[in-house]
């Protein structure tokens, strides 16, 4: 095959980023997916942060497909028969656009599509088996017995990368590092969704949950308002799965959760349209793949370029912004007609000045911070429960509500040093 100058493998969000800015100027750019259609083998909740990218993307989402602008955050401990819920919404959210609940099935579509109008090539089912390399250095990828060579290969095949991978890029994975995200999509009506999360038109809620939701191991739930849909899923870690003296067997994990008190009212009426499964990054800044070598990029989740900062979870604007950034630097690249390393560097050093890596290198220790597993059940249990003893009133008179705190804080250890040192230790995250 005649060379190509780019050929991006993966047609994610850092992918199609990439080759939007590309295409942009007239470079000739090839995107490989293997999945039947850009998004159709993804798995995220999922929530966009479009404020930290608003610099980045120009015109790339004028009349993107976004389900609801999300005004509510909504965070609870589940413990074991009950739950300690916090509710917020402020002006700020409702006013701006802050971030924006998406189907990736539907906007990794309608993104390949904008690209396609723009002459960018989206092939779809399309399996990379293998790199080209010459002279040391990547030459393009190879699939079957099909070569394509390319001046620059940008790896964006997801958290797995079996391209970062074959160019030496990617750390050793180790299960401490990754999560396994369990996901459904709930069909309901607009009505219904605007009444149970207490919105308006167009408005969503995202909600994150810890606890009993993942039997006091590490993970936790989620749930996100589309227009029609709710995102409701389960992450567990892979390592806690490992390591737990009783089995637990993840898929059973979102069936329990549907069936709590809580999340049942929510879901009264509606019927599932979508199952998936899939491989999420947890190892934070410390487990960053290398990010370039001769002929090669690795962008998004194959960078591992995805954040659990415990209140949220960070990963499709990165995505983007490295897909942008990378462009950047291979646009740089041709014009010096220079593709090897020492060229490609400027790559990380542009990550360094952006939200991405800076976000990420603020946020490295959040990782060793959660590896607890008091997050997951001591603190779920316990506050709840702290809770329940202060409003429950039964027979005889009632305790004074000091009283019954100081006796609850120090019977459940609340008051030991480990405890108190976890506490203290947040403000270093």
């Amino acid at each position: 095959m005649e060379k190509i100058d780019v050929v991006i493998v993966g047609g994610g969000l850092s992918g199609l980023a990439c080759a939007y800015k590309l295409a942009d100027r007239g470079l000739q750019v090839l995107v490989l997916e293997r999945g039947d259609f850009s998004g159709s083998k993804n798995v995220t909740g999922g929530r966009l942060y479009l404020e930290p990218i608003k610099p980045l993307i120009g015109d790339m989402f004028l009349d993107a497909p976004f389900e609801r602008k999300i005004v509510r955050e909504r965070w609870s401990l589940f413990g074991e028969g009950n739950s300690l819920n916090i509710d917020f919404t402020g002006e700020k959210f409702r006013k701006t656009g802050h971030s924006y609940s998406v189907l990736r099935s539907i906007f990794d579509r309608w993104l390949s599509e904008k690209l396609m109008e723009k002459g960018v090539y989206v092939i779809p089912k399309y399996r990379v088996d293998d790199l080209l390399w010459e002279d040391n250095r990547v030459f393009g990828v190879k699939s079957g017995e099909e070569e394509i060579p390319a001046s620059v290969v940008v790896a964006a095949d997801g958290v797995l990368s079996f391209i970062g991978e074959k160019a030496g890029l990617k750390p050793k994975m180790r299960p401490k590092n990754y999560a396994v995200g369990i996901k459904e999509v709930i069909e309901l009506t607009e009505e219904k969704i605007n009444d149970r999360f207490n919105v308006e038109k167009d408005e969503g809620c995202a909600h994150l949950f810890i606890g009993d939701v993942t039997k006091g191991t590490f993970g936790g739930g989620f749930l996100y308002t589309n227009k029609e849909t709710i995102s409701l899923g389960v992450v567990v870690g892979i390592k806690a799965i490992m390591e737990r003296a009783a089995t637990i067997e993840a898929h059973s994990l979102i069936d329990a959760f549907k069936e709590r008190y809580e999340i049942k009212r929510l879901l009264e009426g509606g019927s599932v349209v979508e199952y998936s499964a899939h491989v999420i990054p947890e190892g934070g800044y410390n487990n960053l793949s290398r990010l370039y070598a001769n002929g090669i990029l690795v962008v998004g989740d194959a960078a591992g370029f995805a954040l659990n900062m415990g209140v949220t979870v960070r990963g499709m604007e990165f995505a983007i912004a490295s897909g942008i950034i990378a462009a950047e630097t291979i646009l740089d690249a041709f014009e010096k007609g220079d593709f090897s390393a020492n060229t490609l560097s400027l790559y990380e050093e542009k990550l360094k000045n952006s939200f991405v890596l800076k976000d990420m290198y603020n946020c490295k220790d959040m990782p060793e911070f959660l590896d607890n597993d008091a997050f997951f059940n001591f603190y779920p249990k316990y506050f709840p429960l702290f809770v329940e003893k202060v409003i429950w009133f039964g027979e005889g008179p009632k305790e004074k509500i000091g009283s019954t705190l100081w006796k609850e804080l120090k019977s459940s250890g609340m008051l030991s040093f480990k405890r108190l040192k976890e506490l203290y230790n947040i403000k270093n995250i």
